[in-house]
């Protein structure tokens, strides 16, 4: 039954996807004598922690029950106070912990100070699906870096378009459904300006209850060509449009475009250094960025090894002609012992399109990308 509770947790932590940033997706219940007593999940940061939900919803039912959370209970006053003092105070028997905290600093103290309390605790119940739910917290509370996928739709042969530059659209509704799906919880979306300029896209999220949470929206745009009139400048969104350049953009047009969006100077240089972009948006705590560029962009993520997972929407669609757009445009041959490969790979059937997630190999970083 424990992992049968624990499931439980994670499909309610799942509710506040897109939610919590930059605090962890978190379920818990509480079970006494095989009867659930409360449950609960952390709604939005700022807020009380799925513990304290379900604490409140189990009442007295709390004392010598069990709980069963996806991630250590906290032991330290953030924004809110610490989960195991209130759940020492509510006499939970035991405490069934999916994984530990990710954060090196404070990993173990919250068993540690539950265990000080007498209360039992277990961890590693559905530790997998626990550290796989919260993978984009994972890396950012150690590396302060935001988690980053990358999304491609391309036809069965590998384009993104036509010669002609057609491609809109060449997945079906289904997949384009989900892949707004993936902007609702991904906390920014980036594109370069061959992406603006081809396309004029609102980068949006639009589903068809509720709409969806907008993502912040990145242009990298190293020489600020982005005309006045773009859609992502005018927009009525909650979420703001950031403009990512180089200080050899000219003075004249950062001030223009400031009047309409913010303007990052990124670093000296002709070209945006996508690294030290990751860095500025973890100091601004967004903690998992989709890459929806053109082969350009995309390019630039690979190769600089900056891409946590990959998203590849696949129509069963021959589109050919060598001169059409594939999603990578590498000039450098690689042997194949040397060629990324993926792993822990997912598909999914879209209607009549295809989708296969997975993870890059990093054999040299396994301890800490194999555990997102």
């Amino acid at each position: 039954m424990n992992n049968y509770y624990m499931k439980m947790a994670l499909e309610l932590a799942q509710k506040a996807q897109g939610r919590t940033s930059p605090n962890p997706l978190v379920g818990a219940v509480i079970v006494k004598n095989a009867i659930v007593q409360g449950t609960g999940y952390h709604q939005k940061a700022g807020t009380p922690h799925a513990e304290i939900h379900a604490l409140r919803a189990a009442k007295d039912h709390s004392r010598d029950a069990d709980m069963y959370v996806n991630l250590e209970p906290c032991n330290h006053t953030g924004r809110t106070p610490p989960c195991t003092e209130a759940i020492i105070n509510a006499g939970i028997k035991r405490v069934f912990i999916g994984t530990l905290d990710p954060n090196p600093l404070v990993s173990g103290r919250g068993v540690e100070r539950l265990q000080a309390a007498g209360i039992e605790t277990v961890v590693g119940i559905l530790e997998d699906e626990s550290r796989r739910l919260n993978e984009t917290f994972n890396k950012y509370i150690r590396q302060k870096l935001p988690f980053v996928a990358l999304k491609v739709a391309q036809s069965l042969d590998g384009k993104m378009a036509t010669a002609t530059g057609e491609s809109q659209w060449i997945t079906g509704e289904a997949a384009r459904h989900h892949g707004h799906g993936l902007r609702n919880v991904y906390d920014a979306i980036l594109v370069g300006i061959g992406t603006v300029l081809a396309d004029n896209p609102s980068l949006t999220c639009r589903l068809p209850v509720g709409g969806g949470r907008d993502p912040v929206r990145i242009i990298v745009d190293s020489r600020l060509s982005i005309t006045k009139d773009a859609r992502v400048l005018h927009l009525d969104s909650t979420a703001p449009t950031i403009i990512a350049t180089t200080a050899n953009a000219s003075a004249e047009r950062i001030s223009y475009l400031e009047k309409m969006a913010p303007v990052l100077i990124v670093n000296d240089g002709p070209k945006v250094h996508l690294p030290s972009l990751l860095k500025i948006l973890g100091e601004m705590e967004i903690t998992s960025l989709l890459v929806e560029g053109g082969s350009h962009i995309i390019s630039s993520f690979l190769e600089e090894k900056l891409i946590d997972k990959y998203y590849f929407y696949i129509a069963p669609k021959i589109i050919g002609n060598k001169k059409s757009p594939g999603p990578f445009d590498f000039t450098v041959p690689l042997p194949l012992a040397q060629t990324l490969e993926l792993i822990n790979l997912e598909t999914l059937v879209l209607d009549r399109d295809l989708l296969i997630t997975g993870y890059p190999d990093r054999k040299e970083e396994c301890d800490v990308y194999r555990n997102y």
